[in-house]
């Protein structure tokens, strides 16, 4: 019991250092990321959910992340578009 504890322990401080020295971006999750938050709401919900969870977590994140996509492309679009208007 003990070494699993020293390792989940080691593991979570690796894991914090980690995130306060990678720089933030501000993305949408994607597959990965709200595959992992499906699949453990869905070990919670019971015996074998946590597949299902993660299946429908990653379609969710797919959907968001392709939505997000879309809205940079159009709001980079419209900058362009201002930028290359003629001035009176």
């Amino acid at each position: 019991m003990l070494p699993r504890l020293v390792a989940t322990t080691l593991f979570l401080g690796a894991l914090s250092v980690g995130g306060a020295i990678l720089p933030a971006q501000a993305k949408e999750g994607g597959c990965v990321k709200d595959g992992a938050v499906g699949a453990v709401a869905g070990h919670f919900v019971g015996s074998g959910h946590a597949v299902a969870g993660a299946a429908a977590g990653c379609a969710v994140g797919v959907h968001r992340r392709h939505q997000a996509e879309q809205r940079d492309a159009q709001q980079q679009q419209q900058q362009q578009n201002n930028g290359n208007k003629p001035q009176n």
